[in-house]
């Protein structure tokens, strides 16, 4: 055991070594809480930004010329008229077939009225017998109102001959009635074509039996006049206020590809059909040379004005319960849900007719938590030139 004496620590070093760790423990503990105050801020921003949607804007596109509007239309002739027998019997001849090109006037059939025939005969009789019998009271009248005078018979027996008199003319003109009668059914015998025409059908034949009227009896001849065409078109109710009479179209047929012909708007329903929402309007065309039948589908084409309508893609639209909306981009960064009334669908876009400028920025494919008044982000633009961007930032007119 070393018999040397301790030494004693020198007291001045021991503050400075104390002092020089106590230093370096507040700077790693200083270093910590930056660096977790600054996490802390990276995490606060990162949430931010995660939290703001980043949106891109949808192309639109504007157009100043005319839009097409193409419906399915029915043509019929200017004139169609259903011929029923205006009298019972048996058809005797038809002169008239279908694809015939009549006159009005001209004999279409004939019908063999037996029964007809005898009661115009009985009432040719019957006027006969009411005639005579009224000869013989206005003599026999007149006879007694000269012996009147002379007083031979009373007044009250003259006045009753002459009232007889005048019963048997009423019988009289009743039997000349019920004889013209008889007589202009008679003239029903002979079917004729009411008006100039093309017979269209044909639904009868030598022998049948031929009921009268249109309640029992059949239709025997159709008769239309295709010199001049209807053709009836059920408008859409959201293009039915661009419609005027006067207003010019064009339709086309099946059997004659590649064709067109002109139409014109001349009066309109001014009614809604309650199941379709659509108003029927009537166009009418010349067929003078009678290419066209009736009946036949034709598709009819307006020429409408623009009306400042815009052409969206369809994933800009936002459906909801009361309607259809677009998220708009305003200039502080805030999305707003404007409603919008849409027109004509074509698949992947759509056509906007109220509630959009050409200056709005509409949202594509907006987020569906997207709320008015939300910030957003715009997401970064392609490199300058690239087709999307310009499609994005600025609408096109269309074609």
């Amino acid at each position: 055991m070393s018999d040397l004496p301790l030494k004693k620590p020198n007291a001045r070093r021991l503050v400075l070594c104390g002092t020089a760790a106590i230093a370096v423990l507040v700077a790693i503990a200083a270093s910590g809480i930056v660096d977790r105050a600054r996490g802390k801020q990276a995490l606060v921003q990162w949430t931010d930004a995660q939290a703001t949607p980043t949106v891109a804007l949808a192309g639109f596109q504007q157009s100043d010329a005319p839009r097409t509007l193409a419906l399915p239309g029915t043509i019929q002739p200017i004139n169609k008229a259903a011929i029923y027998a205006r009298v019972s019997g048996y058809l005797k001849t038809w002169q008239q077939d279908i694809g015939a090109n009549v006159k009005a006037g001209q004999t279409l059939a004939s019908i063999d009225t037996p029964d007809l025939d005898q009661q115009l005969d009985q009432g040719r009789a019957d006027l006969a017998s009411a005639e005579a019998n009224e000869q013989l009271a206005t003599l026999t009248a007149k006879r007694w109102h000269t012996l009147v005078a002379s007083q031979a018979v009373a007044q009250q027996a003259s006045d009753e001959k002459a009232g007889d008199a005048q019963a048997k003319k009423a019988v009289a003109d009743a039997a000349r009635a019920n004889v013209r009668r008889l007589e202009a059914l008679e003239s029903f015998k002979t079917i004729a074509a009411p008006f100039d025409g093309v017979v269209t059908a044909r639904n009868t034949d030598i022998g049948a039996l031929i009921n009268a009227g249109s309640g029992v009896g059949q239709e025997l001849f159709e008769i239309s006049d295709l010199h001049k065409l209807r053709i009836y078109v059920q408008i859409p109710q959201a293009f039915s206020a661009e419609l005027r009479p006067g207003l010019k179209a064009t339709f086309d047929v099946p059997q004659y590809p590649g064709r067109s012909f002109d139409a014109t708007l001349v009066t309109m329903s001014n009614a809604m059909n309650a199941s379709s929402r659509s108003m029927l309007v009537e166009l009418q065309a010349d067929n003078a040379k009678g290419e066209l039948a009736a009946g036949t589908y034709c598709q009819v084409h307006f020429q409408l004005p623009n009306g400042g309508a815009l052409r969206l893609p369809a994933t800009a639209l936002i459906p909801g319960n009361h309607g259809t909306s677009v998220a708009v981009l305003g200039t502080d960064n805030k999305a707003m849900l404007k409603p919008i009334q849409l027109g004509r669908d074509f698949g992947d876009s759509v056509e906007v007719v109220a509630g959009l400028s050409a200056s709005d920025r509409v949202i594509d494919n907006p987020p569906e938590t997207l709320v008015s008044g939300q910030p957003v982000q715009l997401a970064a633009a392609p490199a300058t030139g690239d087709p999307a961007t310009v499609a994005q930032a600025t609408p096109t007119k269309a074609d």
